[in-house]
């Protein structure tokens, strides 16, 4: 057995029922290939009786991944369970929108109206000032302005193409 290092914590250790079913899902050679390859770092990573407890080292060189991928794979694989370290994760939500829609519709309406004395035009930056001001948003950026203005027909801070 390999020695272990900073990663002892999580310490893979599997029931007989646990190695038949992956040792099945590799047999069978049909799923997923992230998954396959997990169940392969589980079975090497195994220290019990029946499993050889390769260090990760070892095994993302016999497997040709990273030693990165085999740590997650054993700390998922102790915090939340085989099917846990066998699935992807779950990535997040996408941030909340910053302008819903009545908030996008008064931004276009100032866009739309004119602008403050001393300038020709609004500017990007201008406007997400304005908006905050205004209390319409209480944080924005001049890009996420352009974003919001770049979906509709009039574009008032865009320079007339002629």
């Amino acid at each position: 057995m390999g020695k272990r290092g900073p990663d002892a914590k999580f310490v893979v250790r599997l029931s007989s029922e646990e190695r038949a079913e992956l040792e099945k899902m590799i047999c069978k050679g049909i799923g997923v290939a992230y998954r396959l390859l997990k169940a392969r770092i589980l079975l090497k990573a195994d220290v019990s009786a029946e499993g050889p407890g390769w260090a990760d080292a070892r095994i993302a060189e016999a497997l040709e991944t990273s030693s990165s991928t085999v740590l997650r794979t054993r700390r998922q694989l102790v915090e939340e369970g085989l099917e846990a370290a066998l699935s992807r994760k779950k990535r997040s939500t996408a941030p909340s929108r910053i302008f819903d829609g009545e908030a996008e519709a008064r931004l276009i309406a100032l866009a739309c109206s004119e602008p403050p004395q001393g300038y020709a035009r609004w500017s990007l930056r201008l406007l997400e000032k304005r908006v905050v001001e205004l209390g319409i948003v209480e944080t924005t950026s001049d890009t996420t302005i352009q974003r919001v203005l770049k979906k509709t027909r009039s574009n008032r801070t865009k320079a007339a193409i002629g």
